[in-house]
């Protein structure tokens, strides 16, 4: 059938690719002017955001916290912007951020001042030498599903400066009901997507993508200069590749499977032993060989005796019977993402500092803190029986 001049059309805009990284300008810079000219000349910037003058203010009270309640604050500020615009116009101050997937140019402060006043609020719930490390940290995320989570929780509490992603699938329809993203980015790639997502938080930080996922060939790439790896893939035999890496690195793996609505947190201490065995032994003996042609259903199993069939939440463990007839694919929650990415976005922190943390697994469960009678005896052997038919079956 003959395409329609406005197919035609669509099909062309559908393949522009526009990138992932924001480009960073200094007007200050007579060249720099000149590309944000032409840019606005081609009509390639939609909006522009100049909250510059509000940042000031935040910085200056940051770094003034005893003048912020006293009297005159506003008349000191004043003075100190005033003094500021003597020396340049303030557009000039600071840099400029333009995202070309949105065609918007955004005005932020220098990055140590605008890394300082973005983590203002963490204070001191994180302390300035916690920040220090988690910020400068190189961390690796592969798996871009629950693992998208764990990436924004990292990039909200101001940490990973460097942050490098694996993943080789496209955003799905069926993604969307717990990866944070709209119905425009149906069909990009995870990657790209997590990745504008994280800049769009903090455009200094470096995201580096690898869109074809983790493989025999570039996981020691991929490994090279990390600090610490988090496993959020389905592919067992990868997942054994990270581990094999991350022995050899003698670097932490922090792992998170959503299980209903709550979550499965493993932490695997791999700089600190590198001789402890995969998964903590749960799978028993293991390698990229055993694991590499497992079907769904196996990679199910084997998923389940790696949960443990007595974590398994009850509608997780009947759901899990009925694939291939009538689901297609075990049940996944936004909420349990989320918990997930805020979960190991904690550890993550905590290893990098150096302080003491949970070296094996912990159980994240909201059932168990809301749901009433949960922990009665009559729930704890209702779970008991419903885990070891679940056993047997699976």
């Amino acid at each position: 059938m003959k395409k329609n001049p406005l197919e035609k059309v669509l099909v062309r805009h559908a393949g522009v690719d526009v990138g992932f990284e924001p480009v960073i300008f200094n007007l200050a810079s007579g060249k720099d002017r000149g590309e944000v000219k032409k840019l606005l000349n081609a009509r390639k910037i939609q909006s522009v955001s100049d909250d510059y003058d509000e940042q000031l203010r935040e910085l200056f009270g940051i770094k003034n916290p005893s003048m912020v309640y006293a009297p005159g604050f506003e008349e000191k500020f004043r003075s100190f912007r005033t003094a500021l615009g003597r020396t340049m116009p303030l557009s000039e101050h600071g840099r400029w951020a333009y995202y070309p997937w949105i065609g918007a140019l955004v005005h932020v402060l220098p990055e140590t001042d605008f890394q300082l006043v973005r983590t203002a609020r963490n204070q001191n719930l994180i302390t300035k030498e916690e920040q220090e490390k988690f910020y400068n940290a190189t961390i690796g995320i592969a798996g871009l599903s629950v693992g998208s989570s764990v990436a924004m929780a990292i990039a909200l509490q101001g940490g990973g400066r460097c942050i490098r992603l694996a993943d080789m699938d496209r955003l799905a329809l069926t993604n969307t009901n717990r990866i944070r993203t709209g119905v425009q980015n149906l069909g990009v790639l995870k990657v790209v997507l997590t990745a504008r997502e994280i800049y769009q938080t903090n455009p200094y930080v470096k995201v580096e993508i690898v869109s074809d996922g983790l493989t025999p060939k570039n996981i020691a790439a991929f490994f090279r200069g990390l600090d610490i790896v988090i496993d959020e893939i389905d592919n067992l035999a990868v997942k054994c590749l990270i581990r094999e890496q991350a022995k050899r690195h003698r670097i932490a793996v922090v792992m998170a499977a959503d299980n209903g609505d709550n979550a499965v947190v493993d932490v695997e201490r791999y700089d600190l032993n590198p001789k402890m065995p995969y998964f903590h032994g749960r799978m028993g003996k293991v390698s990229y060989e055993t694991l590499l042609n497992l079907n769904k259903f196996e990679i199910g199993k084997l998923i389940t005796k790696l949960v443990g069939a007595e974590t398994v939440t009850e509608r997780m463990q009947q759901s899990l019977l009925q694939m291939g007839k009538t689901i297609v694919s075990w049940p996944q929650l936004g909420g349990a993402a989320l918990v997930n990415g805020a979960a190991v976005a904690y550890c993550v922190r905590k290893i990098l500092n150096g302080q003491p943390l949970e070296s094996d697994r912990a159980l994240i469960s909201l059932d168990e803190k809301l749901v009433p009678g949960y922990s009665s005896p009559r729930s704890q052997r209702h779970r008991r029986q419903i885990a070891d038919n679940f056993r047997k079956i699976y």
